[in-house]
């Protein structure tokens, strides 16, 4: 971990300015120098494991760089994390929310660091029985279910997201993305996104939403059981039926997509529950109608397309960094194509 009395800092987190606004806002929070090193970057929210010797906690900011204030709004995650705290859903207790930029460059809030483990590559899955495999994938989906589950009145949250034509919204603004990303011929996704757009469901039940629910988004402990539900940048209110079907997707639609660098390790392929039982344990647990179920799972084959299809742009445009793009391309057709499939259905 890096010192705060070291001139070297973990990127975009000055830990002599951080003491200084703690021992100015917040005396008696830490005890002597701090030290800090960052456990998540990239394009999401960077996120970094804060220690003074005796305590240890998270602190969370935006990306590094020109980013969008509400795609990465500190403010909106750390009231629904800190909202839902006495609730069923398991997430870190909250601290601190600081909304200046002048302290580290960027707003930033304070949470508990939670021990526990995520799981994302075969090589972590591999630790896991298949008794193991199975018991976390139903809490993974019973959590869901209870998130589902909450009155926002009852926490506070009346007024998080705007539930009347969100599915509408939605559908928007991920096709201004497309539109945004465009640089080659993507057979079907023209016909997917008008198939999506004359298909729109009714209104149906408005929930906390979490926007980007999987495994990898989860901490476990040994014994499978969910500690906290992390990455919470994309929350609003709106149809539960966003998260579960994102969720189909990101469990099954992805298996069989060469160098898929988004989901790996999950699936009945290695030794999970199928998606069809999870979604059964779900509607057991939250008791939702899940009959429509097949637009929402089309809509996260198209969403997640989009994002796929944008990275694609930017490494086109030499404005990616590390390794691993040269892939992603092509993985977008493929995607195309089953969310196509799931729309014969709807």
């Amino acid at each position: 971990m890096t010192e705060d009395t070291d001139r070297g800092h973990p990127p975009g987190l000055d830990l002599e300015r951080l003491r200084t606004y703690l021992d100015d806002n917040h005396p008696g929070f830490h005890n002597g120098g701090l030290r800090a090193e960052l456990i998540q970057g990239g394009r999401s929210n960077l996120t970094y494991r804060l220690t003074d010797g005796e305590h240890e906690w998270v602190l969370r900011r935006p990306p590094l760089g020109h980013v969008l204030a509400t795609a990465h709004d500190m403010g909106r995650e750390y009231r629904v994390v800190s909202a839902l705290a006495d609730t069923g859903v398991p997430v870190p207790r909250t601290h601190l929310l600081c909304t200046e930029d002048e302290v580290i460059g960027a707003p930033f809030y304070v949470m508990d660091f939670v021990p526990g483990r995520t799981y994302r590559s075969p090589e972590e899955i591999a630790t896991l029985d298949r008794r193991q495999r199975r018991e976390l994938a139903l809490r993974m989906t019973e959590t869901l279910a209870r998130l589902h589950g909450i009155d926002p009145d009852s926490v506070g949250l009346s007024d998080f997201g705007r539930p009347e034509g969100f599915l509408h919204r939605q559908l928007r603004r991920w096709s201004k993305q497309l539109d945004a990303s465009y640089s080659r011929e993507i057979p079907g996704i023209v016909e997917l996104r008008d198939r999506l757009a004359e298909t729109v469901p009714e209104n149906g039940s408005t929930a906390v939403v979490h926007g980007d629910y999987r495994l990898d988004n989860l901490l476990a402990d040994e014994n499978g059981e969910i500690r906290a539900v992390l990455d919470w940048e994309m929350a609003t209110l709106g149809d539960p039926l966003t998260d579960l079907g994102l969720l189909v997707v990101y469990w099954e639609g992805l298996s069989g997509i060469r160098n898929n660098p988004v989901a790996t390790g999950v699936g009945p392929e290695h030794g999970f529950p199928s998606a069809g039982e999870l979604v059964e344990h779900y509607v057991a647990h939250s008791g939702v109608d899940v009959s429509g179920l097949d637009w929402y799972v089309a809509f996260g084959f198209f969403k997640i397309a989009v994002i796929l299809e944008g990275i694609h742009y930017r490494y086109t445009q030499g404005k990616t960094v590390g390794d691993g793009f040269e892939h992603v391309g092509d993985m977008v057709e493929p995607l195309v194509r089953q969310g196509l499939s799931n729309t014969q259905e709807i």
